[in-house]
């Protein structure tokens, strides 16, 4: 008897409405995170994204899952926005330009704290974004230091925590005055990274190992 092997069946895709749905709640999770911090009520969540509660826990079972998509969310769309403009220009510092005010629209300073304390760090979700965006500002920061246009005593863990500290105030602050000024700072802490260097930075660079060691 000729033995019939079982075709492997492809999980179905998803389909449009439910992706449309998913990309709703995550955005209007991270706009009530910005506003009110991670302790916003889902319910409030649901509301503002135009879904069902249902809809909301049957994309994430728990308040962490949606924590840890919303950074990640954000990790990529910043990393995206360097990778577009190193493709557009092929400047590496206009890249790194490009990630730090990004970084500031995506208001990433006020979703570090959810990853401090919210969930596992070493989430592999969280793990890929991380190492993707790491890697990529730090590839670009080799290229506009060997062609001279960066300081060579910086790493990428002063950037992002300088990127963190001058974005927006924490959440829920509601520091009008702060993002009025935002990119303008930002511009000048970029502007004190070129090279060459007007001054002798005391200490060491910061790197990213320094900051998950702190």
């Amino acid at each position: 008897m000729q033995t019939v092997t079982p075709v492997a069946r492809k999980a179905p895709r998803p389909r449009a409405d439910a992706l449309r749905n998913r990309e709703r709640i995550v955005t209007a999770a991270r706009e009530m995170f910005v506003e009110f911090g991670p302790d916003v009520p889902l319910d409030e969540i649901a509301r503002r994204a135009g879904v069902g509660n249902a809809t909301v826990y049957r994309n994430f079972p728990d308040r962490d899952a949606l924590v840890r998509e919303v950074v990640c969310s954000v990790m990529d769309r910043t990393t995206e926005a360097a990778e577009l403009a190193l493709a557009q220009s092929g400047d590496a510092f206009e890249a790194l330009e490009r990630f730090v005010h990004a970084a500031a629209d995506e208001r990433i300073s006020a979703l570090c704290p959810m990853i401090q304390s919210t969930f596992d760090k070493n989430h592999p979700d969280l793990e890929a974004s991380r190492e993707r965006c790491e890697g990529l500002v730090g590839a670009i920061m080799d290229r506009a230091k060997a062609a001279g246009q960066l300081r060579s005593d910086v790493d990428v863990g002063d950037v992002m925590i300088a990127a963190a500290q001058l974005s927006r105030p924490p959440a829920g602050t509601g520091c009008d005055i702060a993002d009025r000024y935002v990119h303008r700072h930002l511009q000048l802490f970029l502007d004190g990274l070129r090279a060459p260097a007007r001054s002798v930075l005391p200490g060491t660079a910061l790197t990213m190992e320094d900051l998950r060691k702190a």
